[in-house]
């Protein structure tokens, strides 16, 4: 949970709702199956070479996926480390907070960019959400212990 609150908008509570509902991150292979079971994929609608993307499938963990979208507000803002981020990656290995910075930097620039192409910004935050599942993945395989 230490790990997960590296990132911008994680705070304890909401990591601890991340790691309770999912559980093992090993189980994911790759990011995109954790954004599945989160409900955070668009929905598709393909017939031949037309493909329509809509909404996302809100198919998953619905507390967990409420807690990406809240803790995806504040990369509406430019990145920065504030006193608190600073004071909860002290103990953490550089590689986490490579990922974690890595994170902010990507998300607000990502964020910017869609309302700039006209998206509301629930939309681009749900994106933004869908994205920090990836960073989210990303840092839970490097702390999580290898059981085999």
């Amino acid at each position: 949970m230490q790990a997960l609150q590296a990132l911008r908008g994680i705070s304890l509570i909401t990591a601890a709702v991340l790691v309770a509902e999912i559980g093992s991150f090993e189980r994911f292979d790759n990011p995109r199956q954790l954004m599945a079971y989160l409900g955070l994929n668009p929905s598709e609608h393909s017939s031949g070479a037309t493909v329509r993307r809509g909404a996302i499938t809100k198919t998953g963990n619905a507390l967990a996926r409420t807690s990406l979208v809240e803790a995806a507000w504040t990369y509406r803002f430019p990145a920065r480390i504030t006193q608190i981020i600073r004071d909860r990656l002290k103990a953490l290995p550089e590689p986490i907070r490579a990922v974690a910075w890595k994170a902010q930097v990507r998300l607000s620039a990502r964020y910017r960019a869609l309302i700039a192409r006209g998206k509301s910004a629930p939309i681009a935050i749900v994106a933004v959400a869908r994205e920090l599942v990836g960073f989210i993945w990303a840092i839970a395989r490097m702390v999580e212990p290898k059981f085999t």
